[in-house]
């Protein structure tokens, strides 16, 4: 699966489907795999930073630069590990672990007020002030039984976030 072809065999699609815990079936993978290859213009079999940004709705995203980081260079095996949290199989760790990674902007394993505060920043742009920024973000951290100087490792977050309503869910279009 170097470079990308017009077809996966069925090792291919099993082989990713263990590489992603069976969050997506065969025919979900398949129809993953013909969106990657659109992707993929110029059939590298990796999916660049600007392929990414010519998905209309990935571009207008708030949090696109951040994801940007995540997603730059992947081949379709990570590619469709990158969407797995967002499926309707994954676990609630799985998508928790999404989430850290994007607060996560230094990839160090901890997450600061300042890391916290920029998500928030990018979600809210000129809606809300700074200071009503950093307000609600202390406020949140103090319920949870942080605060500005605490550094959030993946742990905390599962505490945090632990809610089994959690939805984090998209569904992918089987032709």
């Amino acid at each position: 699966m170097g470079t990308t072809s017009s077809t996966l065999t069925q090792y291919d699609i099993e082989e990713v489907q263990e590489h992603c815990n069976h969050t997506f079936s065969q025919q979900e993978i398949a129809s993953l795999y013909q969106r990657f290859c659109q992707l993929d213009r110029n059939g590298g079999g990796f999916i660049a930073a600007d392929e990414f940004l010519s998905v209309p709705e990935f571009a207008v995203n708030p949090l696109s630069q951040r994801l940007l980081r995540m997603l730059d260079g992947l081949n379709f095996k990570e590619f469709v590990a990158f969407l797995s949290a967002f499926s309707s199989r994954a676990t609630l760790q799985q998508k928790i672990e999404f989430i850290f990674k994007v607060y996560d902007s230094s990839a160090n394993g901890k997450v600061t007020f300042d890391d916290m505060l920029n998500v928030l920043r990018d979600l809210t742009g000129q809606f809300i002030s700074e200071k009503q920024r950093e307000e609600v973000l202390t406020q949140v951290l103090e319920e949870a039984g942080y605060n500005k100087n605490s550094l959030l490792v993946l742990s905390d977050f599962v505490k945090i976030l632990g809610n089994p309503d959690l939805k984090m869910e998209v569904e992918v279009p089987v032709d």
